[in-house]
């Protein structure tokens, strides 16, 4: 099946790179900047509001419902759902394009914002139109983002205007990606998860009932509002339809983002991205998801379902395949490290929990340093720390930390006897010097 890889650091982006699938969010022009407004509208059929005016609401939400769309973002919520609790809001609402993309490992979001601003912008219009919003938000990783979706936002005049209130570069700390965190940073808070209730539904950005949603959410928004159910449902499987974009970082001589059904075998997608055959594994979701071991897990669906046997989830999207001589082990415990200076410092167990159980792995990371009882105390407080944070991110770094020690089993062994297999280093991507807090 024929699969196309886009880079956000190449400049060629209008060459193939290989191919799994027809693409949708990267259909069109591969110049390597973002598409024009006119391009947009004569490829896909004219302006999005055009479809919107055509179905009541309650019509559109179900063609969402029966689309089955789910949020790309990480959580995979139906996004029927969401936008029908904002349509009984009632009242005035505001729905927010998340694109803060603070996951280290993903680029999936950068390159959608700079390649297909106005898909996305079709998407949010949807969404604004069906639960009648009076505020609209784009929040962006970088300066470049944003000027990017201010210019496309000034093509989108007359009839076609989109009254966008505000597009923000977001914060860089990791938590910062989360839903309420968002809605923080823009009523000008720190970008931190909030710690209670009420929902987003009912009280959000400015007070008002909020939606938001991931960028590549609302891009395959926007065509489902063009093409229909039937037509998003022809990609993927029955119980998870359409496509994804997934980030390839690490030993692969094609890294990059790459538009793939969901349901694709995950050895499709190292080969298209010519990964190293001696690769032994793989990180897929993140760094809240889990290790996979190949070549055993390479013909393990890219869905929920799919990866769900091996402890898996798709998530963000990322698929990371581990250096051949790093170690798992030593690799891993720079990502509990990293995420655990990335907790918001709000409750007890991710603040303290994580610097305990960070500090722990480094010490089973310096083979000869650590005994058995220091996994037994990381088993331990990750079952202490687990439900019982403010938001997930505690619960993502205790799934990334059990995944770590169940499938570098053997060299937490050679560890605790003083040895190590790394014949060089895995460089897991970092963002270094973005810690939202430092380690007691």
């Amino acid at each position: 099946m024929p699969l196309t890889v886009a880079r956000p650091w190449s400049r060629s982006l209008d060459r193939p790179q290989g191919g799994l699938g027809s693409l949708r969010l990267l259909a069109g022009p591969r110049r390597g900047g973002p598409e024009p407004w006119a391009e947009h509208c004569d490829r896909l059929g004219g302006p999005i509001g055009t479809e919107i005016r055509r179905r009541s609401p309650l019509s559109f939400i179900e063609d969402v419902r029966q689309a089955g769309l789910t949020g790309r973002g990480g959580g995979a919520f139906p996004t029927a759902t969401k936008l029908a609790a904002l349509a009984r809001a009632g009242r005035r609402t505001a729905v927010i394009a998340n694109g803060t993309e603070t996951e280290p490992a993903s680029a999936k979001d950068s390159v959608l914002l700079r390649l297909r601003p106005h898909l996305i912008l079709d998407g949010l219009e949807a969404a604004a139109k069906v639960v009648q919003a009076s505020a609209l938000a784009v929040v962006v990783p970088t300066e470049l983002e944003r000027r990017i979706l201010v210019s496309a936002l000034t093509e989108r005049s007359g009839p076609s205007a989109l009254d966008v209130t505000e597009v923000v570069v977001a914060s860089r700390a990791f938590v910062a990606g989360e839903e309420t965190s968002v809605v923080n940073w823009l009523d000008g808070r720190a970008a931190t998860p909030r710690l209670q209730p009420p929902r987003l539904s009912a009280r959000g950005w400015g007070n008002l009932p909020t939606l938001v949603q991931n960028v590549e959410t609302l891009a395959h928004l926007g065509l489902v509002a063009r093409f229909g159910p039937r037509w998003f449902r022809t990609a993927g499987t029955g119980a998870e339809p359409g496509t994804m974009l997934v980030t390839v970082s690490g030993a692969a001589e094609r890294t990059g983002v790459y538009e793939v059904p969901l349901g694709v075998p995950l050895g499709a997608i190292l080969a298209a991205a010519a990964g190293d055959p001696s690769a032994r594994f793989a990180l897929i979701g993140g760094y809240s998801g889990a290790w996979l071991r190949l070549p055993e897990a390479a013909s393990a669906p890219m869905s929920r379902a799919g990866l769900r046997p091996h402890a898996g989830t798709p998530g963000a999207g990322v698929v990371h395949l581990l250096e051949p001589g790093a170690c798992g082990l030593a690799e891993g415990h720079l990502v509990v490290e990293w995420m655990a200076r990335q907790s918001a410092g709000q409750c007890g167990p991710c603040a303290h929990g994580l610097y305990a159980i960070a500090k722990t792995m480094g010490t089973l990371a310096r083979p000869g340093s650590s005994g058995p009882n220091d996994l037994e105390l990381i088993s331990r407080w990750c079952g202490q720390v687990e439900g019982r944070g403010a938001c997930r991110h505690p619960d993502g770094v205790v799934n990334f930390v059990r995944s770590t020690l169940r499938t570098f089993g053997e060299e937490v062994d050679r560890h605790l006897r003083g040895r190590c297999s790394a014949t060089r280093s895995g460089a897991l991507p970092l963002a270094r010097g973005q810690f939202s807090r430092a380690l007691p």
